[in-house]
């Protein structure tokens, strides 16, 4: 009687044991249903977009096969689109014959040229920017008759515009010169853009030297610890990149420059644009 006793407490037990497994499995079941229903509701909702695109995408391809029959010359066929969307699908349509055209730009150089003097020069223009604000544009006029040369231009004289046009054959590879010519401008316009967004958001930083170029600074920087200056010296020697190929911090405190912080910063300048390191390393509080 005794053992069978313990055997029913131990069945007792164990079915106990089930169902507690049971209860906790629950929660986890009840869990991965709402996961599942909420897979299936992206998936339904991702279906009915990408039913919508497809629907615009075939409107706007019959919306430009019209269009370009009207530009060759031919007869279209009237167009019966009665819908609410049908002005956003025409203008989406040049929207994209525009940018079709933007494209066939780049192709050919990518640069506005208008010719002069009967077809004898051309003038061009440069246009800068940084981060997608356009900054300053710069003009050339060119002789093309009798020989490919410079004739007028209001490009900086500080420029290295000479060197650059000896190193291209601006006879056989004009746009080659161009593309030369456009990586220095627009790197020069980052520099000088850089620069100015220092001198606008950090008013502790100090700028103690510059050239006309920007292919060297020197800053001086605030340490909080104590209020001890530390100067940063950056060097662009690659006159087409808008980031430095050196910098190098000085400081009374000899040990400061080569402290595991300041090695970080270092690594920063060289692949942050200044005024974005230096908000980092004030973040860091390495800098007030």
């Amino acid at each position: 009687m005794e053992g069978a006793s313990k055997r029913g407490v131990l069945s007792h037990l164990s079915q106990l044991e089930v169902q507690t497994r049971s209860r906790r499995n629950q929660p986890q079941q009840h869990y991965r249903v709402k996961e599942l229903k909420a897979k299936v509701e992206a998936l339904m909702l991702q279906r009915d977009q990408l039913k919508a695109e497809i629907h615009v995408l075939k409107s706007l391809h019959r919306l430009r096969s019209s269009l370009d029959e009207q530009q060759d010359g031919e007869e279209e066929e009237a167009m019966n689109v009665e819908s609410e969307n049908s002005d956003l699908l025409r203008l989406m349509g040049k929207h994209i014959q525009l940018q079709d055209l933007l494209h066939a730009h780049h192709l050919i150089g990518g640069y506005d040229i208008v010719k002069t003097r009967r077809g004898r020069g051309a003038c061009l223009s440069l246009q800068t920017a940084y981060e997608g604000v356009s900054l300053d544009t710069y003009n050339l006029e060119i002789d093309l008759k009798p020989a490919v040369r410079i004739s007028q231009h209001n490009i900086p004289p500080f420029f290295p515009l000479s060197s650059l046009a000896e190193q291209s054959n601006m006879q056989t590879d004009l746009r080659g010169f161009l593309d030369a010519l456009s990586r220095h401008l627009n790197a020069f316009a980052g520099r000088k853009q850089q620069l100015k967004l220092v001198k606008e958001q950090h008013e502790s930083v100090e700028v103690l030297e510059s050239n006309v170029l920007i292919s060297r600074l020197v800053l001086m920087l605030t340490v909080p610890r104590e209020r001890q200056a530390m100067l940063c010296v950056l060097e662009y020697t690659d006159r087409t990149k808008c980031l430095p190929t050196r910098v190098h911090f000085e400081s009374n405190d000899e040990q400061l420059p080569d402290a595991p912080p300041w090695n970080t910063n270092c690594t920063l300048l060289l692949e942050t644009p200044l005024h974005k390191a230096l908000t980092t390393m004030k973040k860091s509080s390495c800098i007030v």
